[in-house]
């Protein structure tokens, strides 16, 4: 079950509302790097959490706190609506030239379709995606996708703490920023808890290496044609690897397989007779080939 408090996580004050950073801060709620994304993938990993309970309450607690953020940046949308309604509306009637230049830069689905309020959008006004939250049911992976969604998370809230003047609106987002630090380092402190960069790797560490094809398990490939040499030496090309198992080694790409050799097209795949004259390789028969098709139909 879930609970909720009427009081916001944090104070949320705009003194100088912004219809066109309301857009902005779209962004952060329905965007790849925002608030919706890692509120579900933390939710999605929990409910399908195994092992240690440990580990499934910490991302229930964490992913409904997300859902606190989701309110949060949603009321700062509607409070950098606020002053805008009336005035933007008159000014459409007024002159209507391309919807005022897209209304200034302000999406009008604000006015459209939210009647002032935020949406489950980006900045540009497409819907929030679903296939961008990860649960693979593997606990490292996950942890590895999460410090990546927080990264790029607390990424886009420095951005918008650039884009505005408000003091409200940047005490908010330094919040937000303050607990992205803390999550990417929760999900990092998981990953240590698991064992550690040695014992997680490589994921899923329960697979035996022993049947992956091991002499090239940590060969860095260089496909650069021209010129291969920078990665000669490099930290991933030469010595240890990172997960202790194996010894880095450069090698330039080179084919191991054959050139394919794929079957001739299925008659009821209906491709031209040209494919299937050229797959078959001999042009004399094509008739008789044509004539089997024409025999099953």
């Amino acid at each position: 079950m879930f609970y909720h408090d009427k009081k916001l996580q944090f104070t949320v004050r705009v003194e100088k509302p912004n219809p066109l950073f309301a857009r902005m801060l779209q962004q952060a709620i329905g965007g790849i790097e925002g608030e919706i994304r890692v509120c579900l993938q933390y939710l999605f990993q929990a409910w399908g959490a195994r092992g240690p309970a440990k580990y499934r309450d910490m991302l229930l607690e964490t992913g409904t706190e997300e859902i606190s953020h989701i309110e949060m940046l949603c009321t700062a949308v509607a409070m950098n609506l606020d002053t805008a309604s009336n005035e933007l509306k008159d000014q459409i009637a007024r002159d209507n030239p391309l919807v005022g230049a897209a209304m200034g830069g302000m999406d009008v689905r604000h006015i459209l379709s939210s009647g002032m309020a935020a949406m489950a959008t980006d900045a540009n006004g497409v819907p929030f995606n679903g296939s961008w939250v990860v649960g693979s049911g593997n606990l490292a992976a996950d942890m590895y996708a999460n410090v990546m969604a927080e990264s790029t998370g607390r990424l886009l809230a420095t951005r918008l703490w650039e884009l505005t003047d408000d003091p409200g609106m940047k005490d908010m987002l330094s919040f937000l920023i303050a607990r992205d630090t803390m999550h990417q380092n929760q999900w990092l402190a998981v990953l240590e808890d698991l064992g550690g960069v040695q014992n997680v790797h490589p994921i899923p560490n329960s697979f035996p290496q022993t049947q992956e094809k091991q002499e090239f398990s940590y060969t860095f490939v260089s496909t650069n044609i021209a010129d291969g040499a920078s990665q000669q030496g490099q930290r991933w090309s030469s010595g240890t690897s990172i997960d202790g198992k194996g010894q880095f080694i450069f090698e330039k790409a080179q084919p191991y397989g054959e050139e394919p050799v794929l079957n001739p097209p299925k008659p009821e795949g209906h491709a031209q007779v040209e494919q299937m004259e050229g797959s078959m390789g001999i042009g004399g028969k094509i008739s008789e080939f044509i004539s089997e098709v024409g025999k099953k139909l």
